[in-house]
């Protein structure tokens, strides 16, 4: 790690959240400044990479000038008045939970703009999406990190816009109803969010994120703690997504374009269970904890849903279409990181944070896989995949083949990879629940979610079989294997995941701090 000057880091921070915002606005001038392309449409993609990549570049710089040694502390803190007639302040800062999720989503966003550079999206113009990816990344890194309630709500907001137009214009067929019900579901669970942030807010007279955190819900009488985290669990619940409010995601995902889905998976669900572990667990702990084991009881309900739903999509005739396979994996996975939360555990918090990271890296390469996949073949239909792919897409594609196979076994939680630390974790956490749950009940839900790991790996391996291994051989076109510009944009993910599944302590050295200080009386 290197030494950089305080005052550096609280530039690079925010830089991180401001600069994809300034660089949306630049996409929309006649010609993004100092940048030049065989086209005008070429050149406003070139500006996407370069926006992206310099906000990547400096999440890097600023995860290297972390002062790991003190991970539960508060870094690269900027703290300005805002509307001093409500307290509400412009409060930035990082710690070891928040850390991870902001290089996470400049990652992914740097990869999303690499790859449409070299396969432009198909639809309107280039600027507007260009702009809309760059906003959709601006408010992402700014949810994860502002450290005031009122300002969390309106980077939490800023993203449903950008999602709704990449879905409803640039996505595929059903893209109009899907980008409604996408909308429609979060803004309505936003509206009963805010009204919980609100009442916190007032109670303890103070939006302050840390300050709330430190006061650990001592200012917040029980039924008002109750109250908030009711109102705010359902609009994070929407987002993360929870079941039963999960039904706005598999048509999302359907209809979005690849670096949409890649976007939604990977960054913008965590969203909803970083708020959990954020807001609700430090600063309304008697609250939650009232809620915990009903929380649990949906997180497995949704693993076993999503496991079987996908198994049924799995099945041979069933019409099973591969991006909605994989958007209700994510339902599951999801489940695994809620439970986590649940427990009230450091165990089950940072396996919760771990399975975050985990899943945005494995989902993410399987939507650009799938991606991949329709554009070779045109149909993401796995009767037809598996028709398409001849005796094999290990023959026709082998690298392809590797890779989606490779994600499918890291999906499903193959230890040595990084999708098996997270869901272990949460399982551990709640072998042991917190003082003041039910301990025979959450074994039970223990059982039941290590019941799900089984279900997933049986969908996983069937996808592999009918895609990868196919049928009989017969004469069918021979597809085109990997290309460059894919080569570039996947390689890290299966790097980090094979990193992550070897390395875990990297990341839990980062979580684990800040998770223990965060459960026993906030961040100081």
């Amino acid at each position: 790690m290197i030494d950089i000057n305080e005052s550096v880091m609280q530039f690079l921070l925010a830089f991180v959240v401001v600069g994809p915002l300034l660089g949306a606005a630049a996409a929309l001038l006649p010609a993004p400044p100092g940048l030049k392309g065989k086209s005008p449409e070429q050149a406003v993609l070139r500006h996407g990479v370069t926006v992206t990549g310099a906000v990547l570049v400096a999440a890097i710089v600023l995860a290297l000038g972390f002062d790991h040694d003190h991970p539960s502390k508060m870094q690269a803190t900027t703290d300005i008045s805002w509307i001093p007639a409500l307290d509400v302040r412009i409060h930035l800062g990082i710690d070891g939970i928040s850390l991870p999720l902001l290089v996470l989503t400049a990652l992914l966003t740097f990869l999303c703009a690499l790859y449409s550079y070299s396969k432009p999206p198909s639809g309107p113009s280039p600027k507007a999406f260009v702009a809309l990816l760059l906003l959709l990344e601006s408010g992402t890194l700014a949810t994860f990190a502002v450290l005031d309630l009122l300002l969390f709500f309106l980077a939490f907001e800023m993203v449903l816009v950008p999602m709704y137009f990449l879905i409803a214009r640039w996505g595929g067929e059903g893209r109009t109803r899907a980008a409604w019900k996408f909308i429609l579901f979060t803004l309505l669970g936003s509206v009963v969010m805010l009204l919980g942030l609100l009442l916190i807010g007032i109670k303890a007279g103070t939006f302050d994120m840390v300050a709330l955190a430190t006061d650990n819900g001592r200012s917040l009488t029980t039924s008002v703690q109750v109250i908030a985290v009711l109102a705010i669990g359902i609009g994070l619940a929407v987002k993360a997504p929870m079941w039963p409010l999960h039904s706005w995601l598999p048509d999302a995902h359907t209809a979005a374009p690849t670096v949409g889905s890649v976007l939604l998976a990977g960054v913008l669900l965590k969203m909803g269970t970083y708020g959990f572990v954020r807001i609700l667990l430090p600063v309304a702990p008697d609250g939650f904890r009232t809620f915990a084991p009903y929380l649990a009881a949906l997180a497995v309900v949704g693993i076993i849903y999503g496991s079987l739903a996908c198994l049924a999509l799995a099945k041979r005739g069933a019409k099973g279409d591969l991006k909605r396979l994989i958007a209700y994996s994510s339902v599951g996975h999801m489940g695994f990181v809620l439970l986590g939360i649940a427990t009230m555990t450091p165990t089950g918090v940072n396996g919760a944070l771990f399975a975050n990271i985990a899943h945005g890296l494995i989902t993410g390469l399987l939507f650009f896989l799938v991606g991949a996949l329709k554009d070779r073949t045109g149909t993401t239909d796995l009767d037809t995949l598996a028709e398409k792919t001849g005796a094999a897409l290990y023959g026709r594609a082998p690298r392809l083949g590797g890779l989606l196979a490779f994600g499918a076994v890291a999906s499903l939680g193959l230890p040595g990879l990084a999708g098996f630390w997270g869901e272990m974790l949460a399982l551990f956490g709640s072998f042991s629940p917190a003082a003041g749950l039910s301990r025979p009940a959450f074994l039970t839900f223990m059982a039941i979610g290590a019941f799900g790991t089984l279900l997933t790996a049986a969908y996983m391996l069937i996808v592999v079989r009918r895609v990868c291994m196919g049928g009989a051989e017969r004469e069918v076109p021979k597809l085109a294997d990997v290309h460059g510009y894919e080569f570039a944009a996947w390689t890290p993910l299966v790097t980090l995941t094979v990193l992550a599944g070897l390395w875990p302590k990297a990341l839990l050295g980062l979580t684990d701090p800040a998770v223990q200080q965060l459960l026993a009386g906030g961040t100081r």
